[in-house]
């Protein structure tokens, strides 16, 4: 209800800058208007983009070049999920672009044997948090009906988490990442799979070879669902 109130808050700021206010005293909303349905989210990807690059909900959207929304395939399989946007996806309004991103790739391509494009990968949150720090509780909670209502549209059969801030943020689940990654979890009957961020990789080369144990796994669940 708190996430409707201040979307229509938003709205009715957003018109009376447009008719040329800059600044008002007060705005009044009725109960009627709280409990309207008007600001349900749309069942489109793309209406849902729409929103989510007009969104002013936290302070990130203060300091962002772009809204990274997400991409891939709108009905993929598998979906993975990171932390929040980088300066190269910031810059680019795509995510995982970077060196994290090039070694996604790799591991899609390599270890799953998938194409990129046949997977759909998202975020925690939308927008870059200044100087690449962890998403805040309540920037997480102010994406999060977004993020759900993407997985509610893709309706993955399988979540990949990268790095213990997506995992924690998605289930609300404590647990270290280092006991938790390979394990497989239900999240709103999704099987969710942990593992660590390909940023975590490029600093501990290392640690590569649990990652490739996770995408076995997660290749062999793939492989079960056809």
């Amino acid at each position: 209800m708190q996430d409707i109130n201040r979307l229509k808050i938003l709205k009715e700021l957003y018109y009376y800058q447009n008719i040329g206010f800059q600044y008002i005293d007060d705005i009044h909303i009725s109960k009627k208007e709280t409990t309207s349905t008007n600001f349900s989210l749309p069942n489109s990807l793309l209406e849902l983009e729409s929103i989510v690059k007009n969104c002013h909900l936290c302070q990130l959207s203060k300091t962002r070049k772009n809204v990274v929304f997400g991409e891939g395939n709108p009905k993929a399989t598998l979906l993975f999920i990171g932390e929040g946007p980088g300066a190269n996806e910031d810059s680019t309004g795509k995510p995982f672009v970077g060196r994290a991103g090039e070694l996604l790739t790799k591991i899609i391509e390599n270890v799953l044997e998938l194409k990129r494009e046949d997977v759909y990968i998202a975020n925690i949150v939308k927008c870059r948090p200044p100087g690449n720090r962890v998403p805040t509780d309540e920037e997480a909670k102010e994406c999060s009906p977004f993020l759900l209502k993407q997985i509610e549209l893709i309706k993955p059969s399988i979540i990949v988490t990268l790095g213990a801030t997506a995992y924690k943020k998605l289930t609300n689940d404590n647990t270290p990442i280092s006991r938790i990654r390979g394990e497989t979890i239900n999240f709103k009957n999704i099987k969710v799979i942990p593992t660590f961020h390909p940023s975590y990789l490029l600093r501990n080369p290392s640690a590569k070879k649990f990652v490739f144990l996770d995408m076995k796994k997660v290749k062999l669940m793939l492989e079960n669902l056809i």
